[in-house]
Formats: structure tokens, C-alpha cells, sequence
């Protein structure tokens, strides 16, 4: 069970309730979309991660003796306001997209639909959670794209932003497609895949690095990789590497998965050297793993070489996400209910982009029915239905000249909102993360690879439906 997050808040979210408490606003049912803006990375697409943790946040959601104490000692808030948000329960229903989904900027993936004061306080650690799982499996998500059909193994603990990014955050590396992580931790919370190999310590404890290798060789049961850079990969890394193998495989002892580990240098010539020393010795079947401030760049470029890899180690550039450090996340009010009906909610601003979308929508994906490959979301409100049936036509809300239609039987349509939460009670049942990690496979392979490229990736159409267009640009005009 998680821990209580209650307070994971930012301060005004609680000035922003009480307010509406004392305003006797506060049971009015109010909806909220969380989304993005920007793809990160400058690339195509985003994952979806997190919505378990926001589920488990919310099923926890309420205050301590101890949090109404620390408010009260503030001296910022009403005792009245204390006592109600005592009892506070997430009661509210909640939809979002399905965790390990390919998500793409506008559209909203979490909608909220909840007393105001409940839909205004945990709009800070939603963020916080979808943000920071999205942007990891985003990233693991481009690595192993880059990687193509070679395993990538996610290690970056050490070098996280503390012990939940590393966490949380492997957690989300193997939703975007790591087989598997070296944090235990993780490994123990998510049922994950753990591995890993040793350190140069484990060479430098032991007079020799052979001695070093056969005594590491004796604990290692299913596998065996040997880190050989402490000295010389090629004069005294491979060769010793070798001996053990041979030692082992003549008592009968070699593990079925066993060989190196490559972790600094130049990983492409040290990687083709060591593919040829093995293959020379007889184990041509041996594993060479590479590590070493590898990205997503980087191992396209090893690709690129010809570099005779088998798995990649990526921890640092991965975990930190060190070339995008957030995703743009946010949340805002898009209806609120007056006299019995959800009035629209519109957000204006100077800049074009940051004016919202208003009332309660869904997403609609449109996949081409030949192929199965995305060709579009559309934004809708929420009574609208969509008939493959019947063609349909889109168009660019920036650029109303852009049009594409999809002709009648050509297309599927799918919603991609689910409910998770109805009436504050939990309705679907959490999957495992070897679940996410197929789910999320499935879903990149239905984005054309032009979408997925590093540099200049082809954009995704987001589209709103005609009357939520036209809704839009009324209440803009207003």
C-alpha cells in the first residue's frame, strides 16, 4: 500500500479549497483535464505511466490527526475547513487513457469529474506522478527504439533524483520497454525482472582479476558476466574472461547465458575486438553487454558501426531523463456543474497554445483499418459518437484548410478513456508490469516509424470534432 500522499500538495491548492468552502462552492461538481502540451524530447509521441500510482493515491487520499495538526499550527485555516477536510474521501469518478498507451499532446489523458474541493487538491500530485512516469517511459521508450531488437537493461538507481525517481522510475523504464532493472527495490514492488553483473571493486578486492573472475564465477548460478575494462579489455579483460569460461565449461560449470560486460571506452571497437577473441576461443555464443552513459544517440550511432552488442546497459541518461528534465503536464478546469448541467470552462490566454479546450470530452483514435496503424486522435465532447460506417472528416484546429477524410469502412475507431475510479470506488483491475510492458509494445508498434525518428518526427493529428471546434471558438469570441 502506498503511503499517504494527502499532503503532497502544493500550498494554494489548500487556500484554493478552503476558499471554496467558505464560498459554499465547494460540493459543486467540477471537471478537470490533465494533459500536455509538447511532445517531449522534441519527438512524436509520449508513454502513459503512472495512472496506477494515481489510482493508489487517490484510494488513499485523507487527512491524518497528524496533517489537520500541522495545517492548524499554519494558523492559515478555518477550523470549519479543518474539521470537513478531516473526513475527506476521494469520491469522484475518474477516466484516463490506459497506462502504457502512446498519448500525444492537447489531448486529455486523465479526466476528473469530482466535488471541487476534491478535484482542486489532488491536481498537484497527479502531476507529479503522470509527469515524471511519462517522461521515463518516454525515454526508455526512444532507447529502446534505438536498440531495435536488442534487450536494454535499465540501471540508473545510483544516479536518480532520490529514491522514489529511482523507484517509480524504473518502474516506468520497463513499461517503455526495458526487459528488466538493477533496482531490487523495484524489482520487489512491480514483480520486475532484476540483473546485473559486478563492479570493478570485485576485481580490485582480489590480487588478480582472474582470481577475481573464477571467484566470482562460483556464485553465479543461471548467468555469468564477467566486467572486463578494470585494466585492459583486449590484453587482460577478454583473455582472462576466457580462461574462466574455458575452466567452466570443462568441469561441465558454464552457465547457458554467460560473457562480458564493456563499460567505458570505445564501445563499438572494443565490442568487434571482443566479438573476435571470443568467437576465437570457441565462444562464439558469449554476451557482450555494453554500459556507459548510453542514450538513445548513442547506440543508434553503435548501430550504425556495426558494434557487436547484445544488451545495453543505460542508467544515467535514462533515469534522469538528463535531456528533458519534465513533461509539461497540467490541469484545468473544463466544466463545472450549474443548475443540474455542466457548464463549458475556457481558459484564455495570449498565447495561442495555452488557451484550453472546454466541457466534458473524450478521445477518439482513428486507425487505419488495412494496416492498423494510427492516422489520427480526435477530441470530441462527450456525446458525440463516432460511425465507422460513415466517413469522416478532420481537420487541423490551427489550420482549418488541413483536412484528411476517412472514407466509410476504412477506418476503426476506438475510445480511449476508461473509467478507473466511479464514485471514488477502484473499477479496474490493476495489470501486471510484464502486462504494461506488452501493452506498451503493441501500442508503439502502431505508430509508423516517421513518428518515432529522433530528429524532425512526424506530428500526430489531434484534431477537435466540428462542434467542439465550434464551441471553442465561441466562447473565445466572447
Amino acid at each position: 500500500m502506498q503511503s499517504n500522499l494527502t499532503l503532497l500538495t502544493d500550498f494554494y491548492q489548500l487556500s484554493m479549497t478552503q476558499g471554496y468552502y467558505l464560498e459554499q462552492i465547494s460540493g459543486k461538481t467540477a471537471v478537470f483535464d490533465l494533459f500536455y502540451r509538447t511532445n517531449p524530447y522534441d519527438g512524436g509521441y509520449c508513454v502513459c505511466a503512472g495512472i496506477a500510482q494515481a489510482v493508489e493515491y487517490l484510494e488513499n487520499l485523507h487527512f491524518s490527526d497528524s496533517d489537520i495538526e500541522y495545517l492548524r499550527s499554519l494558523k492559515k485555516f478555518d477550523s470549519d475547513y479543518l474539521n470537513v477536510i478531516r473526513n475527506l474521501r476521494f469520491t469522484g469518478d475518474v477516466y484516463a487513457i490506459p497506462e502504457g498507451s502512446v498519448m500525444f499532446a492537447t489531448e486529455p489523458v486523465i479526466r476528473v469529474k469530482a466535488p471541487l474541493i476534491e478535484a482542486q487538491l489532488i491536481e498537484t500530485a497527479l502531476l507529479n506522478i503522470i509527469n515524471h512516469q511519462s517522461l521515463i517511459a518516454t525515454k526508455a521508450a526512444r532507447v529502446c527504439f534505438a536498440a531495435e531488437d536488442i534487450p536494454v537493461l535499465e540501471f540508473g538507481l545510483r544516479r536518480a533524483q532520490g529514491p522514489d525517481a529511482g523507484v517509480y522510475g524504473a518502474r516506468a523504464a520497463i513499461i517503455g520497454g526495458c526487459y528488466a532493472t538493477s533496482n531490487v527495490l523495484a524489482g520487489k514492488m512491480f514483480d520486475a525482472l532484476v540483473a546485473g553483473t559486478h563492479g570493478h571493486s570485485w576485481i580490485l578486492a582480489h590480487e588478480t582479476e582472474y582470481e577475481a573472475f573464477l571467484a566470482y564465477a562460483k556464485f553465479s548460478r543461471d548467468s555469468l558476466t564477467l566486467l572486463v575494462d578494470t585494466y585492459n579489455v583486449q590484453k587482460s579483460g577478454v583473455p582472462n574472461a576466457i580462461r574462466v569460461f574455458s575452466k567452466l565449461r570443462a568441469d561441465g560449470t558454464l552457465p547457458v547465458k554467460y560473457g562480458i560486460r564493456l563499460d567505458s571506452g570505445d564501445l563499438s571497437y572494443l565490442s568487434k575486438k571482443s566479438r573476435e577473441q571470443l568467437d576465437s576461443a570457441g565462444f562464439k555464443d558469449a554476451l557482450i553487454t555494453a554500459s556507459g552513459d548510453l542514450d538513445e544517440y548513442l547506440i543508434a550511432t553503435l548501430k550504425q558501426q556495426g558494434a557487436k552488442i547484445d544488451i545495453y546497459g543505460v542508467g544515467t541518461n535514462l533515469i534522469t531523463s538528463r535531456d528533458c528534465t519534465s513533461l509539461g503536464g497540467v490541469y484545468k478546469l473544463s466544466a463545472i456543474e450549474e443548475n443540474g448541467i455542466f457548464a463549458p470552462k475556457l481558459k484564455i490566454s495570449e498565447n495561442p497554445d495555452k488557451i484550453t479546450v472546454p466541457g466534458v470530452k473524450k478521445i477518439t483514435r482513428l486507425y487505419d483499418k488495412q494496416t492498423g496503424m494510427m492516422k489520427a486522435d480526435l477530441i470530441t465532447l462527450d456525446d458525440e459518437q463516432i460511425n465507422p460506417d460513415n466517413d469522416l472528416t478532420i481537420f487541423d484546429p490551427k489550420a482549418t484548410w488541413r483536412k484528411m477524410t476517412l472514407r466509410a469502412g476504412s477506418y476503426i475507431a476506438r475510445e480511449l478513456l476508461e473509467p478507473v475510479i466511479l464514485g471514488g470506488r477502484t473499477v479496474q483491475k490493476q495489470k501486471s508490469l510484464a502486462e504494461l510492458r506488452d501493452y506498451c509494445t503493441r501500442e508503439k508498434d502502431t505508430l509508423w516509424d516517421e513518428y518515432k525518428r529522433f530528429i524532425n518526427p512526424h506530428i500526430m493529428p489531434v484534431d477537435l470534432s466540428l462542434k467542439l471546434y465550434n464551441l471553442k471558438e465561441k466562447m473565445v469570441s466572447v
